[in-house]
């Protein structure tokens, strides 16, 4: 049996969720499966039905300046005299609300947005570039790079210089990412259309990995309502099984004393802070704090399991609590 395989058996008390009353209540009352009010229950407590109730609603709409591109001070004078009103959002260095829309153009039909001046993006998914911090010196892997809001941030983040390789699997999804790549003028990315494991194979090692990991998506149900009911407590284990198998190849890619940034659009313990936990533990690498950032800390204790006190210096985004999509941020560095 494999390490991953040991690991899953060791925890899978957490994949073993019994509704109770309030659970079942609370589901029938808000749409969601009644598991995963039984989780929300542990995560939140006595906020669990704010949370529910926060879901309904969709967030506001945010952008990303893109500097490569345009100044965002000129961005914003050019967007005002459409009748777009943005806000800057102090704890993001290019990140803007949009405050007040026109009815005509939409926000994805500018000619700023056609020219690639920003890049539609949630305000919780611009952290893990930033947390990650690229020099323009650096060798970067983004291990699931599609539709590519953070790989495109990366490479603005690097002035469009040092490399970042950017690897998709999917064919479908290839065509975007390459889409977005060009009309964002992001110069320094290679792409590769491959299954990331085939990295395995070669000599490759790369000083900062961003592994925004494929998952189940449980933090953007205020964007995709049929999230309240898409995942099943068998999806969310196999996601969980795929995320520790990425977390690995990420390790095995990495430089000695390199920086991995592990995100995903999940509030959910399974595929975060356990996942993390395997890498402290099982990989020995550790956490680095994140600071700046007006989120909630990593959970140590969840369902009757005790993660590595490490997993608190990760952070989670709510909608509740942030106006922001559900969101995990964790930055680790593997060890000399």
């Amino acid at each position: 049996m494999s390490t991953i395989e040991n690991y899953i058996k060791k925890y899978d008390k957490i994949f073993t969720i019994s509704p109770s009353v309030k659970a079942v209540e609370l589901s029938r009352k808000y749409g969601f499966l009644d598991y995963m009010v039984e989780r929300y229950l542990h995560l939140f407590e006595d906020e669990a039905e704010d949370f529910l109730y926060s879901c309904n609603f969709p967030l506001k709409k945010s952008i990303r300046c893109n500097t490569l591109k345009t100044n965002c001070g000129e961005l914003v004078s050019r967007m005002r005299d459409k009748g777009f009103e943005l806000e800057k959002v102090s704890w993001l260095k290019h990140g803007y609300v949009i405050k007040r829309m026109p009815s005509k153009p939409s926000l994805g039909a500018t000619i700023e947005y056609l020219q690639g001046y920003y890049y539609i993006q949630g305000l919780a998914s611009m952290v893990p570039a930033y947390v990650l911090n690229p020099s323009a010196s650096d060798t970067v892997l983004d291990m699931a790079a599609a539709p590519g809001g953070k790989t495109t941030q990366l490479s603005q983040l690097m002035s469009n210089k040092g490399l970042i390789l950017a690897v998709e699997k999917s064919r479908l999804r290839i065509t975007p990412l390459l889409s977005n790549i060009t009309r964002m003028s992001a110069l320094n990315i290679l792409l590769i259309r491959s299954d990331v494991r085939t990295l395995e194979k070669t000599k490759l090692n790369f000083d900062k990995i961003l592994l925004d990991a494929p998952c189940s998506g449980e933090g953007l149900i205020p964007i995709d309502q049929s999230r309240k009911t898409k995942t099943s407590i068998s999806d969310l284990k196999n996601f969980s099984a795929i995320q520790l198998q990425m977390i690995s190849i990420a390790y095995k890619l990495l430089k000695k004393g390199g920086d991995l940034v592990y995100s995903t659009c999940s509030i959910a313990p399974e595929e975060d802070e356990m996942v993390i936990n395997f890498a402290i533990e099982e990989l020995g690498m550790k956490t680095v704090k994140i600071s700046g950032y007006p989120a909630e800390s990593g959970i140590i204790d969840y369902n009757g399991i005790s993660f590595n006190e490490e997993v608190s210096n990760c952070i989670r985004f709510y909608p509740h609590k942030n106006g922001t999509e559900g969101f995990f941020v964790c930055h680790l560095k593997k060890c000399e």
